[in-house]
């Protein structure tokens, strides 16, 4: 058993990727792990290789299927102490090339699944989270694109990672001021990792380690993961990310903690 924070988690686009390998993880810490996504069979097939506690069928862009979603959840889970918003989409977009309707559903969708989602899970599990004595634990999947946009085929998604980033650190403050420290945010802001993220792109291989060498497998993300975790950091950025996020809190993280009036690094 490790001295992780919580003792079951609620993991959104755990069929694969990297959801799925931080499932299998916590599995392997001794937690309970439901996981959450848009496809049963591939959620069916993941939830029986890696022993999962359980797994739900939810698309988090419907955001309307969220609150029964998490009545039946923590009724069947009442021990639910942490969230993982790692469900996200990202599609190559052009303002001058694709058809504008075109161009508005598939950004629409980015931005349900990436932004309402996470928001409306969160906010939804809120009062559940406080009623916990020992606290909770809510993790963000942001972005190194949500701190500079240099994926330029895809605008909307490094918007809404930005969106993920303030999200997260604002939560903490909000949390915070009113008494909830208990209730840690955590960001994990991943570079390129060798997953099928790029599903929709012209080459959908184009962000593994033999086309992009600042990119990560799974298995060096996890071993980064897994160590700035357990060692309880409020911001995971592996491989390219950390220099970037650094000098991001370097530069504007004191701005952030005297505007808002934090004694402490909002890191």
């Amino acid at each position: 058993m490790s001295d992780l924070p919580f003792s079951c988690a609620l993991v959104t686009g755990g069929g694969g990727g990297l959801g799925k390998a931080i499932a299998a993880y916590l599995l392997s810490k001794g937690k309970k792990v439901i996981i959450a996504g848009r496809t049963e069979s591939t959620l069916r097939e993941t939830a029986q290789e890696i022993g999962a506690t359980d797994y739900f069928t939810l698309d988090t862009g419907v955001v309307s299927q969220i609150p029964t979603f998490i009545k039946t959840v923590t009724a069947e889970y009442p021990d639910l102490d942490c969230l993982i918003n790692n469900a996200g989409v990202q599609r190559p977009l052009e303002v001058l090339k694709d058809d504008p309707t075109d161009f508005l559903s598939k950004a629409d969708q980015e931005i349900d699944i990436n932004i309402r989602g996470p928001m409306h899970l969160t906010l939804g599990l809120l009062e559940h989270f406080k009623s916990k004595p020992d606290g909770a634990t809510i993790m963000n999947v942001s972005s190194i694109l949500g701190f500079v946009p240099f994926s330029v085929i895809n605008p909307v998604y490094n918007g809404t990672k930005a969106w993920l980033h303030f999200w997260s650190m604002t939560l903490r403050t909000q949390l915070a001021r009113g008494g909830y420290e208990r209730i840690k945010v955590i960001e994990i802001a991943p570079p390129s990792v060798g997953t099928d993220l790029h599903r929709d792109r012209e080459d959908p291989d184009d962000n593994k380690k033999d086309k992009n060498p600042n990119a990560l497998s799974v298995e060096e993300f996890m071993e980064f993961f897994t160590s700035a975790l357990e060692r309880g950091d409020s911001m995971i950025a592996p491989g390219m990310s950390q220099d970037v996020v650094d000098k991001w809190y370097a530069e504007f993280g004191s701005m952030y903690d005297t505007l808002t009036g934090e004694k402490k690094a909002s890191k």
